[in-house]
């Protein structure tokens, strides 16, 4: 007999753990663990070793901004790296990079030569590592599982983050009480070493482009533009953003917030994180069935209420018998929204530029973040610890609902699937160096100008994503219903590239436009070069 799933269960595919049914993701993901692992025990170790030797509230929220700094800075040049380089190699190197850092962090220590301001340093560079790590992998998980399972690898990544939480502090606590901070950064470099040697074991397929490998500044650029032209990630962007400015207060000041709980320490600071990395994977196991009843916007809000109302019970309680339940629930509600979000991301991007795209998601976080620890670090030095983190936790619900509110997404959901339904253009010979501009002729009735202008604004943004260097809309002055629409590409390379991002979308975008035309054939395209 066949087990019949009732209509409680989840779709077949749809569980929460559905993802680990790919060996590779596995792979990837205990890779992944073991890096959020190295990451949490070198935030809690930096924080803890700040209070020892700088304990005022800017030095201890510094590092926080620090460590999260480096991601917001360099975060789409690691992403155009992560989108025109061989994935795998690039994934290597991080791993690397962080173990080194690691371990000039530890001879610091050993030589006793550890000040605030290296203290900083060599967390911003252990950031570095991290702002290159994170778009590479974002980027690949979408290549390991089906896309209709993406929603739980994405979870089972925010799982992995989590158990960190809970396995990185213990770690990183029993390592500083029984042998010295120190050891914590020698242990960082072993598991960056580790999760390097998983990586070059794997077997990835790099296929380059046949048109050679994007130049990495016209990269950059064509990863802005495809953010910029694209309204619903830009709404995405600032709610994290907004939602990370304000929750990041918790964290920055937790270390302080732990010394003033009755008895609290070292193991009171770790337990607490701990506790918030328990509710985060408890969360993740009920995400599934939550996105299933209700919408993102509804999600996106009740997690930011439930974090507000955890925060305010963490600033003012002093006992652990409401400050650990407080955690657990600041846990859920922080994976909840976030998981949400990265989703929307994620599902608004296409393969070609999802690195780049989700660098940007990671730029709004760290921002968000780095630029809240600092402020909430002054608030707290100006009034009180307390008072710093009950603020930022009643000002984040109140900037989520009026950004609910007022920055709402609009428009259509995209079909993003790739889609080839023309060829690229033939010429008798590749042409030479200097832009290239492509000028289509449309013949409409006057009558529908204006409707045929608001349609084209879709066109320019869909060209300027593809990465279109300059995009006008020319309406002949003798002729109302003659248009030209004229797009400027960088080169001829950059030009043909545009062909191989086509989507589905962007081919029912051209039959709406087509379906203005008058002409007895398609608008007539011709293309120029320019010669400086």
């Amino acid at each position: 007999m066949h087990d019949v799933p009732t209509h409680h269960s989840p779709p077949l595919g749809l569980s929460a753990l559905a993802p680990f049914e790919h060996r590779v993701f596995s792979l990837l993901w205990l890779t992944w663990l073991m890096a959020n692992v190295s990451m949490w025990m070198n935030d809690v170790a930096a924080a803890w070793l700040m209070t020892s030797i700088a304990p005022s509230p800017v030095w201890v929220a510094l590092v926080q901004t620090a460590a999260t700094l480096p991601v917001f800075l360099l975060g789409l040049p690691s992403g155009a790296l992560a989108d025109t380089l061989d994935r795998r190699r690039y994934f290597l190197g991080t791993q690397l990079w962080i173990a080194g850092v690691a371990l000039v962090m530890c001879t610091f220590i050993v030589l006793d030569a550890m000040t605030p301001v290296w203290l900083l340093v060599l967390v911003f560079a252990n950031g570095i590592g991290l702002a290159m790590r994170w778009p590479v992998f974002a980027a690949l998980v979408p290549e390991l599982v089906p896309r209709q399972q993406l929603p739980q690898a994405l979870a089972l990544n925010g799982v992995s983050m989590n158990a960190s939480r809970i396995i990185g502090p213990l770690l990183a606590g029993a390592i500083i009480a029984s042998f010295g901070s120190a050891w914590v950064f020698f242990l960082n470099a072993v598991l960056a070493c580790v999760s390097a040697v998983i990586i070059w074991r794997w077997k990835r397929d790099h296929t380059p482009s046949p048109l050679g490998r994007e130049p990495f500044f016209s990269a950059m650029r064509v990863g802005w533009q495809y953010v910029s032209q694209s309204p619903r990630l830009l709404v995405v962007y600032l709610h994290i953003a907004l939602f990370f400015f304000h929750s990041t207060a918790l964290m920055a000041l937790l270390p302080l917030l732990a010394l003033r709980i009755e008895g609290g320490n070292a193991a009171t600071f770790t337990l607490l994180l701990a506790t918030m990395g328990s509710g985060a994977i408890v969360s993740a196991l009920f995400l599934p069935r939550i996105r299933q009843m209700l919408s993102r916007d509804t999600v996106v809000w009740w997690g930011s209420a439930l974090q507000a109302t955890a925060m305010a019970i963490v600033a003012f309680s002093s006992t652990l018998w409401t400050t650990v339940p407080a955690m657990f629930l600041a846990g859920m509600a922080w994976i909840a929204t976030a998981n949400s979000l990265s989703v929307s991301a994620q599902m608004s991007l296409p393969d070609w530029v999802r690195a780049r795209g989700m660098s940007v998601y990671q730029m709004a976080i760290m921002g968000g973040a780095a630029s809240g620890a600092a402020f909430w670090g002054l608030v707290a030095s100006w009034t009180d610890v307390h008072w710093s983190v009950g603020m930022a936790a009643l000002s984040g619900l109140i900037a989520v609902t009026l950004a609910q509110r007022f920055v709402r997404e609009r428009g259509l959901i995209e079909d993003l699937t790739p889609a080839q339904p023309w060829p690229a253009p033939a010429v008798p010979a590749a042409p030479g160096p200097g832009r290239v501009v492509v000028c289509i002729d449309y013949q409409i009735d006057p009558a529908q100008a204006d409707a045929f202008r608001t349609l084209m604004q879709d066109s320019r943004r869909s060209r300027l994503r593809m990465g279109a260097l300059d995009w006008e809309l020319w309406q002949d002055a003798a002729d109302p219903g003659h248009f030209v629409e004229r797009i400027t590409d960088e080169s001829w390379n950059e030009h043909l590239r545009r062909f191989d991002r086509v989507t589905a979308s962007d081919v029912a975008l051209r039959e709406r436009k087509l379906a203005f035309h008058l002409g007895d054939g398609p608008p007539r395209v011709t293309r120029y070069l320019t010669h400086s």
